[in-house]
């Protein structure tokens, strides 16, 4: 059983940036939402959803440009796998994990859809900053039904 709660106060203790921070822990629990909606629609698996949503920007230096931090948070994924609190993850599941967060800041989309999930719920939280999500980086048709639903209600 992963312990989730544990992990959440690991990755905050660890944190460097301020629990404010535009990438802090309202925004995980904000991409975990999103990407539980997307799983339940897409069938996710909403295990990998939960961790990426807790650490894609775990490893974030500060709120600036960072295309490194998804690398950081793939290496962090690693350290807690080797710790045992990732160890519920058979090989396969960790690898989707993995690779979800180290390439979530390539701007690419994916065809498969834990990875979809977890890089359009990131997506779909980017209005915190400013930036409408651009349906074409979207990689679920969940993903860009919640965008286009997003921006008629901003308009």
């Amino acid at each position: 059983m992963i312990e989730y709660q544990a992990i959440w106060e690991e990755v905050i203790f660890n944190f460097q940036c301020s629990l404010e921070s535009v990438h802090g822990p309202s925004h995980w629990k904000r991409v975990e939402r999103n990407g539980l909606q997307i799983a339940v629609e897409n069938g996710a698996d909403q295990d990998v959803v939960k961790l990426f949503a807790v650490l894609h920007d775990a490893r974030r230096f500060d709120d600036g440009e960072d295309f490194l931090h998804g690398d950081r948070a793939a290496k962090y994924a690693e350290t807690m796998r080797a710790n045992g609190k990732l160890s519920d993850l058979d090989d396969g599941r960790f690898d989707l994990l993995h690779d979800a967060l180290r390439r979530h800041t390539h701007g690419g989309i994916t065809d498969n859809p834990t990875i979809g999930a977890c890089w359009d719920a990131d997506r779909l939280d980017l209005w915190r900053v400013g930036i409408i999500p651009n349906l074409s980086l979207m990689s679920t048709d969940v993903g860009r039904r919640l965008a286009a639903t997003a921006m008629i209600h901003e308009s």
